[in-house]
Order: structure tokens, then C-alpha cells, then sequence
């Protein structure tokens, strides 16, 4: 018999793999403290580790009978740096340094910088930052293959450290050569999800998706200023979005960085898109067995500006504590939705409707689903668009997903209040209420004579045509 398990909460879990979690034994503990998606980082490890992983996660998918997403991040371009003679400099404050296109060691004067781009993007006045920002060089005079700076914070540059250019698009691809290779490998690997690193606009986006080629869902990660310039149409492009706060937080002033997750997590939630809330979420659990008060209410805070999940990342990939980790994470936002105060919210924070027989359905099985007092709504959908509807609604009761793709429940997975269970098309009316209250009952959302409300679209198995509500009494099965 299959077990099965179901999340008491409805903001989801992604969870970074890593030499910390990879393993049978470790990926299942993961799984079970409450990890929904799983991230594979293309930063780090080899294409054979990242294929053993993904074998792992489906073999407990399979165990578990439960959806899982996998989600693969791309490097993108890294901008870093050439080397020293003796390994590093100094640089105090004040000082004055040459980074030019001379592929020769550099010294206390100057240094190799091998992106010609950047030089294309820089002005006189352009702030360039190293090592996370922890040196800031300002251009006094620039040309194609060179720049003369003053360091404005001062500080140690060393080999290959990386170079941020935060007040500028540059002329230069979201994806490379490596960043190609990977997504070839990863989708001939059945991945569900592709975060795309380095977007600075939306034609970053539409080349993403070319090569995807619908294979995968594809997220695009907001780590560059100019991004939250063009917001509204990477998200529309997108099938959903990362606030990755560790870049964006090197680029943009950290006071602004708040603002900026706020204002990504509102546009998601009007288009209907899943957002993910990411970076140095529960930090200190890399070395300690509890987090701050203050990362604790960082990933509430998160959960009640509606965000679809939230994402460890050195957390379980490289700490001591990655089991702790998630079951903290899992505990913070099963709290946070207990809240009066949260569902409150809910109920008056709600997108404005499209003009469609769908949203319109949609919002109406919110609605009867809370006045009815319904244990859950049940979506039948091929390609999840009737299912992100349900999610973009922010019921007060669970959504249950019920399709016949594995890939489309393994997506799901990662959208907020979804529980994604693979089962074959119906073709009748009688059918369709008759599998939707025993599969209600029998993962545990609905008792006998409990009352959900099932939306689907008729003919049957037609993407997108959500017309159909209909409340119906769950019935234990003979």
C-alpha cells in the first residue's frame, strides 16, 4: 500500500541539495519535515550528481505516491575578476586602479577585468562592485577596453573575485555556453522547473522559453535592478518568479530590498503566477540548531505577503542542521496560517478578476467553498491553468489538483494551497464528482458527509476551459 502525505499548511517548501543532503536517507527526512520542491543549483556539483539526485527524489516520489517538483538553477554569466601576483591587493579608500582588457597578472595598480561588456555598459560615474560589494570602485574615465577608478570603499580585491555592475544592462546573454549545456542535460532528465539566472529584461525570458520549448516551466529569477524595471512584463512572460535577494541585495541598497520583494510578490499575485521568497531566509541554521527571531519573522513575513513558497538554500545544502532547517521553516508558516489575522487578510486580498468564464468560475468556488464551510476545492485540470486560477484566489480551504500528468502535478507542487494527485481524465459528470469525493477522502481532506466544491471544464480534458462548479457530499468508499 502507498503511503501518503499531506502538508498542514499551504505556502510551500523548496529545499537546495547539496554534499550536506544528498543521499536516500537524507532526501526522504527532507521530504517528510515538509519539503515540496526540491532545487538542484548548477553552481556547484557535476552532471552526474545532479542526475543521481533527481533519481533519488523520484524513487521517493514513487514511495510516497507524491508529486515532487525538481528545479534546476542556471549559473548564468559570472563577471569576475583576473588574478593577482601575489594573490591580492589592498586597496584603501581613495586609491586609484586600472581594470582593462590585457590578459596579463595584475598587480596594486591594475588588473585584468576579461568582459568586454562591461566596459561597453560603463560611464564616467558608473559604481562598480567587487566581492559582493564589499569593494566599490567608481569609473573616472572609461573607454572600450578600459577603465581608470577610484575605490570609493576600499578594500581587498583578490583572484577571480566577482564583479557586480549594479546601475547598468549589459550587452550580454542570461544564459552561456555551461548554462546551455545544463538545461540540454537537465530537461533530457524530465526537471519541472528552470530558474533562470541574470535576467535583465524581457527578451532575457523569450530565450529561455525558446529553448526550453515547453518541456519545463520556467522561473525567472529578479536579481538585477534593471529587471524590476521591466516587472510587469518579465512576469507575464514567465510561468513563475524568484526573489533572489542574495544579487539583488548586492546591487540594489539594502533598504530597498524589502520594498522590492513586497512589490515582485504583489505583481505575481495579480497575474496569477507562483512566486518564490529566497536567500538567507534561515542563515545561522547553517552552523546553529535555531534561527535568529529575526530570520523567523523573515519568513513569516514572507508567508503573509502571500508568497507561493519560500527557499533554503546553504541551509540544507551545505549545514549542519538541514532536517532542523526545514522543520523550522515548516513550523514558522504552519503558525503564520493559524493566524486570524493571516486569513483575514485572505479574504480581502483578492486580484482583479478577468473578464472570463474561467475567473469567473474560479472566484465563485472561492466564495461558495467559504460560505458553504466546503472541506476543499477539487480542480480537474490538463495543462494547471484551472488549478493556478484556484491558487490565485487564496482560498481559505486546500486545492486539490487532480490531473492526469505527472509533470503538470510535479509543477503544482510549488503553488500555494495545492495538492497535486496524478489520476486518469473523467469523461462523465457522475464521474467526475464520484473520484473527486474519494480521492478527497482518501488523502485525508474530507470526511464522509463533508461538502467540496470541484471546478473543471467541459468537454473534458480541454486546456483551459474552466465552465463547471459543482458542490458535491463525500461519500467513504464501500
Amino acid at each position: 500500500m502507498k503511503l501518503t502525505v499531506r502538508r498542514q499548511r499551504s505556502a510551500k517548501i523548496v529545499a537546495t541539495l547539496g554534499p550536506a543532503s544528498s543521499t536516500d536517507a537524507m532526501i526522504e527526512r527532507l521530504f517528510l519535515a515538509g519539503v515540496d520542491v526540491f532545487r538542484l543549483n548548477f553552481s556547484h556539483g557535476s552532471h552526474d550528481d545532479h542526475r543521481a539526485n533527481v533519481d533519488r527524489i523520484r524513487h521517493i516520489e514513487k514511495r510516497y505516491s507524491h508529486p515532487l517538483g525538481v528545479m534546476i538553477d542556471l549559473q548564468g554569466p559570472k563577471l569576475r575578476l583576473g588574478t593577482f601576483d601575489q594573490g591580492r591587493v589592498n586597496l584603501p579608500t581613495g586609491a586609484k586602479f586600472r581594470l582593462d582588457l590585457e590578459p596579463t597578472i595584475g598587480g596594486d595598480k591594475r588588473c585584468t577585468l576579461p568582459h568586454p561588456e562591461i566596459f561597453q555598459a560603463i560611464t564616467e560615474g558608473t559604481d562598480l562592485l567587487v566581492d559582493d560589494g564589499k569593494v566599490r570602485l567608481r569609473v573616472e574615465r572609461c573607454g572600450a577596453d578600459f577603465a581608470e577608478l577610484t575605490a570609493v570603499v576600499g578594500g581587498v580585491l583578490s583572484n577571480r573575485k566577482g564583479v557586480n555592475v549594479p546601475n547598468a544592462v549589459l550587452p550580454i546573454s542570461a544564459l552561456t555556453e555551461k548554462d546551455r549545456a545544463d538545461l540540454a542535460f537537465a530537461l533530457d532528465q524530465s526537471i519541472d522547473w528552470v530558474a533562470m539566472s541574470f535576467v535583465q529584461r524581457p527578451e532575457d525570458v523569450a530565450e529561455g522559453r525558446k529553448l526550453i520549448a515547453g518541456r519545463a516551466a520556467l522561473l525567472a529569477k529578479l536579481e538585477k535592478p534593471s529587471a524590476l524595471e521591466h516587472l510587469e512584463a518579465i512576469v507575464e512572460q514567465s510561468d513563475g518568479i524568484m526573489v533572489a535577494r542574495g544579487d539583488l541585495g548586492v546591487e540594489t541598497p539594502p533598504e530597498d530590498v524589502p520594498i522590492a520583494q513586497r512589490r515582485i510578490v504583489h505583481a505575481c499575485r495579480q497575474a496569477g503566477k507562483p512566486v518564490i521568497v529566497a536567500t538567507q531566509m534561515l542563515e545561522s541554521m547553517i552552523k546553529a540548531p535555531t534561527p535568529t527571531r529575526a530570520e523567523a519573522s523573515d519568513v513569516a513575513t514572507a508567508v503573509y505577503e502571500g508568497a507561493d513558497a519560500v527557499m533554503l538554500s546553504a541551509e540544507t545544502a551545505a549545514g549542519d542542521y538541514p532536517v532542523e532547517a526545514v522543520d523550522m521553516m515548516n513550523r514558522i508558516i504552519t503558525r503564520v496560517h493559524q493566524d486570524p489575522l493571516f486569513l483575514a487578510r485572505l479574504d480581502t486580498d483578492h486580484p482583479a478578476l478577468q473578464e472570463t468564464t474561467s475567473d469567473a468560475i474560479t472566484a465563485a468556488a472561492r466564495q461558495v467553498a467559504s460560505t458553504v464551510k466546503a472541506a476543499a476545492i477539487v480542480t480537474y485540470t490538463t495543462s494547471g491553468s484551472t488549478t493556478l486560477r484556484a491558487a490565485r484566489e487564496r482560498p481559505p480551504v486546500p486545492i486539490l489538483c487532480l490531473t492526469a500528468s505527472p509533470q503538470i502535478a510535479r509543477r503544482v507542487a510549488m503553488v500555494w494551497g495545492v495538492h497535486p494527485v496524478v489520476t486518469k481524465d473523467v469523461s462523465t459528470f457522475s464521474d467526475m464528482v464520484h473520484k473527486a469525493s474519494r480521492i478527497a477522502y482518501a488523502h485525508g481532506f474530507a470526511q464522509e458527509g463533508a461538502r467540496i466544491v470541484i471546478t473543471a471544464g467541459v468537454p473534458f480534458g480541454t486546456p483551459g476551459a474552466t465552465n463547471i462548479l459543482r458542490i458535491a457530499w463525500v461519500q467513504a468508499p464501500n
